[in-house]
């Protein structure tokens, strides 16, 4: 399990977009801008079944978070890696769910039923910062 310090998790809660870099079969690397929300140690991000980060996922749980701000000179990022697990369905889903539909006003106006969007679900394994206190 990895620990945040104090500086990386208020960033971490600061902020709602981040990169999700998975890899595809023919080990070509693959980003996006995705949302999320963390919360007990876990990134979580809804995407469609239809998506090619859906299918890296599958073949590979390889992946790795960016959450960065470029703003001169206060420049601040982290990087995350870990592994993917698809959620569709269940009490976990249900609840990420209703945090979603809470937070994005975009998840409020096209809502969802469980089974119709998968829920991408990454424990951080390993962290790179630079910008953030330590302590």
């Amino acid at each position: 399990m990895v620990n945040f310090s104090e500086e990386e998790l208020k960033f971490i809660l600061s902020n709602e977009v981040c990169r999700l870099a998975t890899v595809d079969v023919k080990g070509k690397p693959h980003v996006t801008p995705v949302c999320y929300i963390y919360t007990n140690n876990t990134f979580y991000i809804f995407t469609d079944y239809e998506t090619k980060k859906y299918r890296n996922i599958k073949n590979n749980p390889n992946v790795a978070l960016v959450i960065d701000v470029y703003r001169m000179p206060w420049n601040k990022a982290i990087i995350i890696e870990g592994k993917a697990e698809i959620l569709e369905r269940g009490e976990e889903y249900k609840e990420i769910y209703k945090k979603f539909y809470e937070k994005f006003s975009w998840v409020r106006r096209d809502p969802w039923n469980e089974g119709e969007a998968p829920l991408i679900k990454v424990i951080p394994e390993k962290k790179i910062s630079w910008g953030l206190k330590r302590k």
